[in-house]
């Protein structure tokens, strides 16, 4: 069933434990602000304030003693958009508290195949997310039966490595 944009946003305020999201893509650029994607390309200093709203958002949930925290599903060598996404994304956001996993597909096959990205808030509501080219968000859809989709995020964790360890390895790759 598809759930509203305003209704998906109302979420992130609204959860009382924790939220998990499982990331899919390569490419979301075209969900991305293009000028910040091509400042970090050309190898400019990141903005202070860049992504500052949802640090913002993260830093009120994890401080109030909500756990964020997502698996991205990839594989190297990473697509520039990933590199922008680990390099400025995840790290600024680890700073309000978000954690983050890899899930790195380059030598082992991926457990989660055709499984979409999606947010898990208090193991019982579940959004998946549509997405068309280069990652342009579509909407979003809420789901029935949690059981599955918190079974895909086990799977994910069981697979995964912190964020830090994996990019202290793999992050110039």
């Amino acid at each position: 069933m598809s759930i509203s944009g305003e209704d998906f946003e109302n979420l992130f305020s609204t959860f009382q434990r924790e939220a998990f999201r499982l990331e899919t893509l390569d490419d979301y650029s075209g969900s991305s602000n293009a000028d910040s994607i091509r400042s970090f390309l050309n190898g400019e200093p990141q903005p202070s304030d860049y992504n500052q709203e949802w640090v913002e958002e993260v830093r009120a949930n994890t401080i109030s003693g909500k756990r964020m925290y997502r698996v991205h599903i990839l594989s190297r060598p990473l697509t520039p958009y990933l590199r922008f996404e680990l390099g400025w994304g995840y790290t600024k956001n680890a700073t309000a508290g978000e954690e983050f996993f890899i899930l790195d597909t380059t030598e082992q096959s991926n457990p989660l195949d055709g499984v979409p990205d999606f947010w898990a808030f208090d193991e019982s509501t579940i959004v998946t997310m549509r997405y068309g080219d280069s990652g342009s968000f579509l909407g979003a859809d809420e789901e029935p039966t949690p059981e599955k989709w918190l079974g895909y995020r086990d799977l994910a964790l069981s697979h995964a490595t912190p964020f830090a360890e994996w990019w202290e390895q793999h992050g110039s790759a």
